[in-house]
């Protein structure tokens, strides 16, 4: 990788802020839609290694020069939210009987879906912003139980964090109805020149809730589209984003009913650079062209074909599920799963294709996020991209950005607290529940992040 990594005029650099993986990493197979999640439903799951694989990735972009930050996870087992659906007495009372009666409950209380903050939240760098504010929105993630959970923790964090009401702007959490389903910056994508430049706001949707469907959209008719047309485009107006900054395409529906969930899954782009598979929108040139007229700075598109890679490969090693980075020089560095290597076809366009065809990646490194990937996330799904200034940087609360110390102390933190085992059965033992507490009240602590979580709030 490049050494001195994503700088750009005026001190202003991308931010990686991973997610933490929690203490209750499991595989339940929750997500419908989400192919690799549905089909390692059942696993038993390693959290320590999880977590491990998780700050080594960070780890090793810091090392390379690349901004890199800490987000904690949720609060799990969700107690509270299963008192609300009924169940009663001491918190043991309540997880045995939620195993015993509501076992899918149960399970969807205690996933560590949080791990991929891709879906957190959508964030506008200030530089695009009318107040010249950075804007966050925490996502809704109404689609699926086990998300909807996760909005008012995911607020509270981003608050605690980018808490100068200088430099920094919360919105609420859209209404959480299936007209207003959004699932946070997996359906975003910022373009722009460098980072310290104006950008144009790509927002891919799978469906329209309201009104007169555009012309030639349709639905996917295996799985549910999870983001809408209307979600994007309030969050849009929240943000302040005029039309000339925004382009809104659909995502491909025959891409969704083969497992495309994201956008994300199938592309990906930073500075003027997406490089997406041939079936991530429904009208490609439509996409394009708008691009092209709203950007300042000439679009890069890196188009893979179906005939390189399938659909069907495309969701399997998550290729386009990678981090694509920005060096100093121009060029771009891809971060892909190990799964990639493991596809021939996927393999073979990565080195003859991307490497060597005519464009801007230059450098592929590959990462083992196996614990994450076989939920349905890769390198991409477990960070959320925050565009700051020196003075934003500057303006951060807590002990966040990543360092060597902190590394190590989250490492010893990780190896104190996580079991290296995790079955779909233990989610009831109320000692697991008590160990994520623990665990994550010290982490706060750790992170200087301050009260964020419901045990800790009264």
């Amino acid at each position: 990788m490049s050494g001195a990594a994503n700088r750009s005029a005026y001190g202003v650099r991308e931010v990686n802020f991973d997610g933490l993986v929690g203490p209750t990493h499991n595989y339940s197979g929750l997500a419908v839609g989400n192919v690799a999640s549905m089909s390692h439903g059942g696993l038993v799951s390693n959290p320590k290694e999880g977590a491990l694989q998780g700050l080594l990735k960070m780890k090793s972009l810091m090392e390379a020069g690349y901004a890199q930050g800490v987000l904690p996870p949720q609060q799990r087992p969700d107690i509270g939210a299963l008192r609300d659906l009924g169940f009663s007495g001491s918190n043991h009372a309540v997880l045995t009987r939620a195993a015993a009666d509501a076992p899918q409950l149960l399970r969807a209380v205690c996933s560590a879906s949080s791990m991929w903050t891709a879906n957190a939240g959508t964030v506008t760098p200030s530089i695009d912003a009318p107040d010249r504010r950075v804007h966050f929105t925490p996502a809704n993630l109404q689609s699926s139980f086990h998300r909807f959970l996760e909005p008012q923790t995911t607020g509270r964090v981003l608050q605690a964090i980018f808490h100068s009401e200088q430099h920094f702007a919360h919105h609420p959490v859209l209404p959480a109805t299936p007209a207003f389903s959004d699932e946070g910056a997996a359906n975003h994508t910022r373009l722009c020149g460098e980072y310290g430049e104006p950008g144009v706001h790509l927002f891919v949707y799978g469906r329209q809730a309201f009104g007169d469907v555009r012309s030639g959209e349709r639905e996917p008719k295996r799985y549910p589209a999870r983001q809408t047309l209307e979600a994007s485009q309030a969050i849009a107006r929240q943000h302040g984003l005029s039309e000339a900054q925004t382009v809104f395409a659909q995502q491909h529906p025959d891409a969704i009913d083969a497992g495309v969930f994201h956008n994300d899954v199938i592309a990906v782009g930073n500075g003027p650079v997406l490089l997406y598979h041939e079936m991530a929108f429904l009208d490609e040139e439509g996409t394009l062209d708008e691009l092209r007229r709203k950007m300042t700075t000439p679009l890069i598109p890196v188009r893979v074909p179906i005939e390189a890679v399938s659909l069907e490969d495309a969701v399997a090693s998550y290729l386009f599920n990678s981090q694509l980075l920005s060096n100093p020089d121009g060029t771009m560095t891809l971060v892909v799963p190990s799964e990639c290597q493991e596809r021939e076809a996927v393999w073979r366009t990565v080195q003859d294709y991307l490497l060597a065809g005519n464009n801007p990646i230059s450098d592929v490194v590959v990462k083992d996020v196996k614990q994450s990937m076989r939920n349905g996330g890769g390198p991409a799904c477990l960070r959320l991209r925050v565009v700051l200034s020196e003075a934003e940087r500057a303006a951060l609360t807590g002990r966040v950005l990543l360092t060597n110390d902190l590394y190590e102390d989250l490492t010893a933190w990780v190896n104190r607290h996580y079991r290296d085992r995790l079955a779909t059965q233990d989610l009831a033992d109320p000692k697991l529940a008590e160990e994520s507490l623990t665990a994550l009240d010290e982490l706060t602590k750790l992170l200087q992040v301050g009260s964020v979580y419901p045990f800790q709030l009264g």
